[in-house]
């Protein structure tokens, strides 16, 4: 009795504070994609869009598109030849999980989960899931715009390995749709 009477309190009090904090909005980023424990490839650039849905106060779903084109390896067998070693292209849809505190200045853990794809030349496409997590710092300058510098880390699972990635982003999301 005791159990249902908190789960009936705790879903009034979430679908009261509903009503009052949905918004969904679009956004851009770009940065610095970092190979980790990866000799495959070296630095290269991140970019992609969101679509932030602040479903409560505390929590908002983010919908992601990513691409990164990773930078060339170049490698020496013996001391006559060396070769250039394609560091490749990944691209990727998923959603984030974030937890915002703050007001006009915000920080958000988030977790995300993903389906990714890793081209490389030379090598047979992979396919495969893939999780991140991080901390992002924003602010709003304007009330309905956003910037964001985020700090996260990406983990794609390749068959008995994993590839992972260190990401540094700075963005911007305009919200859309703002339910009072």
């Amino acid at each position: 009795m005791k159990k249902t009477l908190a789960l009936t309190l705790l879903a009034l009090a979430l679908v009261s504070s509903m009503a009052t904090a949905a918004s969904v909005g679009v956004g851009v980023f770009g940065g610095a994609s970092i190979p980790v424990l990866n000799d495959l490839s070296s630095n290269g650039s991140t970019f992609g869009v969101r679509v932030p849905v602040n479903l409560l106060p505390l929590l908002t779903v983010e919908p992601f598109y990513a691409a990164s084109n990773l930078g060339d390896v170049d490698e020496s067998f013996g001391t006559s030849t060396s070769y250039t070693r394609d560091g490749g292209k990944t691209s990727g849809f998923g959603a984030n999980a974030m937890l915002t505190f703050g007001g006009p200045f915000k920080m958000y853990p988030f977790v995300g989960i993903g389906s990714y794809k890793i081209e490389r030349d030379g090598a047979e496409d992979i396919t495969d899931v893939g999780y991140n997590f991080g901390l992002g710092l924003g602010f709003a300058p304007i009330p309905k715009l956003s910037i964001d510098l985020r700090g996260e880390f990406n983990m794609i699972a390749t068959d008995e390995t994993s590839q992972k990635f260190a990401n540094v982003t700075l963005g911007a999301s305009y919200s859309l749709i703002s339910l009072p």
